[in-house]
């Protein structure tokens, strides 16, 4: 086998014996990373799928740090990120083995995701990230049928997605400062500076439930994490002047969703994570995380910003 399947799981019995069934005609290895779950989930995983490697830690280390977790075990050429709310097609780890194997250049493949409550309408179909400082899921809401061919993408989502474990040993695995949410764009938005490749795989089919975790789309424990990582986002990816010459978009991006998230009753949350983002830029912790310039990667940084301005377009239309 040449993949392993690593899906953490805090309190997830709602969902994680459906997608460890999914998984079991795949030829895959898979991890199960518990973080301290109190619902009989992790006992769970011994009495029904004993072949299943499983590694548990006494409490909830977040998403980040229960992925790098398993891929430090993990012996395989490739590793899949899955979240424990999804089922997967038949086919699904096959799939995105093909679409790494097409290339040698491409980091990771995301999974065209199906929302399990809307059943055909995607759910992500690859994520972007713009020059309003915003990421986003391509074709969410949208019918599924409308992606049926891959395309590039600026991150693959880590919820369902493939990724080649030699290139995550060279840039490293997801930042653990982030703990949750956009840390895939963070790792695939690194991947581009190193110059690799993101992709989306059609073929690759998995039905995702949504925020079983957090409980919601929009709670004060999302947003305020998300907010202070995307500012965390900004400072470790783009050089300084790179954050300059982007400064009057990501002005109107920050503006807007301090607006959006002050009517539906988060404002406060939403600035407050701002600040934290600020603090830990400042830290140590995030000078040492920081994406390092360097004058030969300058076409690089050129084609990413180029990307940012089209998916800015693309977003406002």
């Amino acid at each position: 086998m040449k993949t392993t399947v690593i899906i953490p799981n805090y309190n997830g019995i709602q969902y994680l014996e459906d997608c460890l069934s999914s998984l079991k005609g795949e030829q895959a290895h898979i991890i199960v990373v518990d973080n301290g779950s109190t619902d009989g989930s992790f006992e769970m995983i011994g009495e029904k799928f004993p072949t299943v490697r499983t590694i548990r830690f006494s409490k909830n280390t977040g998403f980040c740090k229960a992925i790098n977790a398993g891929v430090a075990v993990a012996s395989t050429q490739y590793v899949i990120f899955l979240n424990n709310d999804t089922v997967v097609e038949a086919g699904f780890v096959q799939a995105l083995e093909c679409a790494m194997d097409a290339d040698s250049h491409i980091f990771s493949a995301s999974a065209k995701m199906i929302s399990m409550r809307e059943q055909g309408k995607i759910d992500d179909a690859g994520d972007l990230y713009c020059a309003l400082g915003w990421a986003y899921a391509i074709g969410k809401g949208k019918p599924e049928a409308d992606y049926t061919k891959s395309y590039r993408i600026f991150a693959a989502c880590a919820g369902a997605a493939i990724y080649r474990r030699s290139i995550i040993q060279k840039i490293g695995g997801l930042d653990e400062n982030h703990f949750a949410y956009l840390e895939d764009i963070d790792l695939g938005y690194r991947a581009l500076i190193y110059g690799y490749r993101n992709v989306f795989a059609p073929d690759a089919r998995v039905y995702h439930a949504g925020s079983a975790s957090s409980g919601s789309r929009h709670n004060a424990f999302k947003v305020g994490l998300a907010s202070r990582n995307s500012i965390y986002l900004l400072y470790k990816n783009m050089p300084a002047l790179q954050i300059i010459l982007n400064l009057p978009t990501l002005a109107i991006g920050f503006t807007v969703k301090a607006l959006f998230f002050s009517w539906k009753g988060f404002g406060g949350v939403y600035l407050k994570g701002l600040a934290k983002g600020l603090k830990l830029c400042a830290s140590e912790e995030g000078k040492k995380n920081k994406v390092r310039f360097l004058p030969r990667r300058l076409g690089t940084y050129c084609r990413i910003q180029a990307a940012l301005w089209a998916n800015m377009i693309r977003v406002c239309y």
